[in-house]
């Protein structure tokens, strides 16, 4: 294995959290006899650039032709998008003559809000089921991988975009290379591109294990993602803090010829990651024994639960879920069924655990005494919709950063 953004050969092994299947492969009730391949789950960093990332054993084909995230079910992910748009609108004067293209655009979650706007747009999506939904909502979807063709293809059929959109993406690509290319071939020359990945300064300093999957191949602090963009002549100019997904960052990028120098905000979150030692190999060696931590205290949770006859079911399918449940070895015995509103998951099973996926009705039927909540980072949300267990003086548990058990209060409405 090779670093995929420098081409040396010095890997550091970080986390292996052993071979699990692929965490969005979730398994059809007449699939659970057939054999289900695995993969192993290798966090490494490059000594040489400080680039985290995993081999790249599936292709974006193998997951990504049909997937079962749809980003629509998630509200809070909604509101999210819909105040990025708004303030990007405000930010750079986009308008009906502006062109706006997001990579990965998913089910039109956020291009929605450009349409509404009078914003001219185009998604490029390549799961064949989730773009056809963007397109029922009336969002211009390509169906299609991103490479350096389709960016000129797009370009010579569109014109240059002034904002490139790539929420959740750029982690996604073992191309990295070709990709960054590819969005400096949508872009204009004073156009903007805006990228949001999970923050590896919270993967590392709060354990947070479970956004490592096969999909991810890569995870970025500004530091790697400045020097990513920057073989493509892309230069950071602003970074945001997000909490999303457990603590992001959204990345402002723009051609070099149109950048102007980096805000302070760039310089503030480059010195807290040196802080932390991420400037440094050193930095990164207590995500093992944290990442461990987190499995122990959690089994532990879980088999006090069975030995007192306390009922514990899950709530969420998402893709970090199967990582924690695979890793901890998580099964039926100690958890007999999760929960999602997604109703694609529906009497389907997680992968590698085989844990049935049921209707979040079954909640409210069986009054389990706990709910362990796998997205984790939606705690806020998560916490208002559950907040009914309360009648029964149910509780949830959240496994990340540490485990955490609450008690909700039952809203008002």
């Amino acid at each position: 294995m090779r670093c995929r953004l420098c081409e040396s050969d010095r890997l550091l092994s970080v986390l292996d959290l052993g071979a699990t299947p692929p965490c969005e492969k979730f398994l059809a009730a007449d699939e659970l006899d057939l054999p289900e391949p695995t993969y192993p789950l290798h966090l490494r960093l490059c000594e040489d650039c400080l680039l985290l990332q995993i081999p790249a054993l599936i292709t974006p084909e193998d997951t990504f032709t049909e997937y079962a995230y749809f980003s629509s079910f998630s509200d809070s992910w909604v509101a999210h998008a819909r105040d990025f748009v708004t303030a990007s609108i405000e930010r750079l004067g986009l308008g009906g003559d502006s062109f706006v293209v997001e990579v990965a655009s998913n089910d039109g979650y956020l291009l929605r809000h450009a349409v509404d706007a009078g914003v001219r747009c185009l998604g490029i999506e390549p799961s064949v089921n989730v773009g056809a939904a963007a397109r029922e909502r009336g969002v211009p979807t390509e169906t299609a991988f991103l490479d350096e063709q389709l960016a000129q293809r797009v370009r010579t059929e569109h014109g240059p975009a002034d904002l490139v959109v790539a929420n959740n993406v750029y982690a996604h690509i073992p191309d990295l290379l070709g990709f960054t290319r590819a969005l400096r071939g949508l872009v204009a020359d004073d156009g903007w591109v805006s990228i949001e990945v999970h923050h590896a300064l919270n993967l590392v300093t709060l354990a947070q294990f479970d956004t490592v999957y096969h999909e991810h191949f890569q995870y970025y602090t500004v530091l790697s993602a400045i020097r990513a963009l920057a073989t493509a002549d892309l230069a950071v100019v602003d970074v945001e803090e997000l909490s999303t997904h457990g603590g992001s960052i959204r990345v402002w990028a723009r051609p070099v010829g149109a950048a102007q120098a980096p805000s302070e905000r760039v310089a503030q979150v480059l010195a807290r990651e040196e802080a932390a030692g991420l400037h440094h190999v050193d930095g990164y060696l207590a995500l093992r024994p944290q990442t461990e931590k987190v499995r122990h205290d959690l089994l532990r949770f879980l088999l006090e639960c069975k030995d007192s006859g306390r009922t514990v079911v899950g709530y969420g399918a998402p893709g970090k879920g199967n990582t924690l449940l695979n890793y901890c070895g998580i099964r039926t015995d100690l958890l007999p069924y999760t929960v999602d509103r997604n109703p694609y998951k529906h009497g389907r099973y997680t992968p590698g655990t085989r844990i049935p996926i049921l209707h979040p009705d079954e909640i409210a039927k069986d009054r389990p005494d706990v709910v362990l909540v796998l997205p984790w980072n939606l705690a806020s949300e998560l916490t208002e919709q559950l907040s009914f267990i309360s009648e029964w003086g149910g509780q949830l548990a959240f496994p990340l950063p540490t485990l955490q058990i609450v008690t909700p209060e039952r809203s008002a409405s």
